[in-house]
């Protein structure tokens, strides 16, 4: 007969990398079942968007059919993503269903921001996560252009209902102005209005939230990392050096506020010509690589200068919803695996941190 702890002693070979432990003392299988000679099991992962999730399901498999007797594997995956711990925030925390806030930030504006946040949120919804985007950049909001929505909010109970679109909610302060009027705001009301964005919305059990900020480093930033734990940083910026010098401040300003960041992305980092094929790098190109490593931040990835991208946001259907298996749209989904796992990896880390202080 085969047994439990066969079961679990050869799933015990399996190796998480990111974690640096094996799937069984990190407690991912659930509700193993055994009959005959068939195993079946939950894999219960950290996120959906787990970029080794194939892996780690071929691997388990291949570890239990190797168990004699084993006639057949059924593996069930799912998930559970974390709620990022975090220290006390000044005043009330907002939004506690909400395990997880990602800011998408830049040094200066121009630098492609925006359609960063949408694709980054359409690919963890893809994967199976919810997830919200909240477009908090005051000064010139572009969701409402990039998601092709221009209808203002449902209210219900006094707050707004936000709207929901290729398998996201999505909220901007852009829903609620004339498309011409100037935001000519000083910093209370810059502060005021991000607050209302989070507090006056109904967005609902959420695994992630990724936030749209304004360019630079303001009264909006100063804002979240007062009212929301942010789980970390994901900085956009463009090869060349005027760009990165900017980016520099950001990512100062988020280590200065004891936020997490968890990457740097290059977005227009190269042209390729859709006809020779010839790579042009329009802006320079690496400057974000060799800045990630100097300061030792994950490099996220390259995003081309791709007409198709701009096409996408201008549109109101992001590259990644109108051409999902085009090599742009895999370049986001490598990126939204990427800053999933940075956020699992530094929970798991925490809470082994605090079991080794309890202990």
């Amino acid at each position: 007969m085969i047994t439990k702890e066969q079961v679990l002693g050869a799933l015990s070979s399996v190796m998480d990398p990111d974690l640096g432990k094996d799937i069984v003392t990190l407690g991912f299988i659930k509700d193993l079942s055994i009959t005959g000679g068939n195993v079946s099991f939950t894999l219960e992962l950290t996120t959906p968007a787990c970029p080794l999730k194939e892996k780690l399901e071929s691997d388990s498999r291949a570890a239990v059919k190797g168990i004699p007797g084993v006639e057949e594997v059924a593996i069930r995956l799912t998930s559970n993503v974390p709620q990022h711990r975090a220290p006390s925030l000044t005043g009330e925390r907002l939004l506690p269903q909400v395990k997880n806030f990602i800011a998408v930030a830049s040094g200066k504006g121009g630098v492609g921001k925006s359609t960063v946040s949408a694709n980054l949120a359409l690919a963890l919804a893809e994967a199976g996560a919810s997830v919200g985007l909240l477009d908090a950049d005051i000064y010139g909001p572009s969701i409402p252009i990039m998601m092709g929505v221009r209808e203002k909010p449902q209210i219900v109970d006094k707050k707004m209902v936000p709207h929901t679109k290729y398998g996201i909610k999505f909220m901007s302060l852009g829903f609620l102005m004339a498309d011409d009027s100037p935001v000519i705001w000083r910093g209370p009301l810059v502060m005021q209005a991000v607050e209302q964005l989070l507090r006056d919305v109904v967005w609902g059990e959420l695994d992630y939230l990724v936030i749209d900020l304004p360019p630079g480093t303001g009264d909006a930033q100063l804002t979240l990392t007062q009212k929301v734990p942010l789980s970390g940083a994901v900085i956009v910026t463009t090869p060349q050096d005027v760009a990165l010098i900017d980016a520099k401040k950001g990512l100062a300003m988020f280590q200065k506020v004891n936020v997490p960041v968890l990457g740097i992305i290059e977005n227009m980092s190269y042209f390729q010509c859709p006809h020779c094929n010839e790579r042009t790098e329009i802006f320079s190109h690496g400057g974000a690589r060799a800045y990630s490593e100097q300061m030792g931040v994950p490099f996220l990835g390259e995003i081309p200068l791709e007409p198709a991208i701009r096409l996408g946001g201008d549109n109101g259907k992001p590259i990644f919803a109108a051409e999902p298996t085009s090599p742009q749209a895999a370049i986001f989904r490598s990126i939204a695996g990427a800053v999933a796992a940075r956020i699992s990896i530094a929970e798991r880390q925490k809470s082994e941190a605090s079991e080794s202080v309890e202990a």
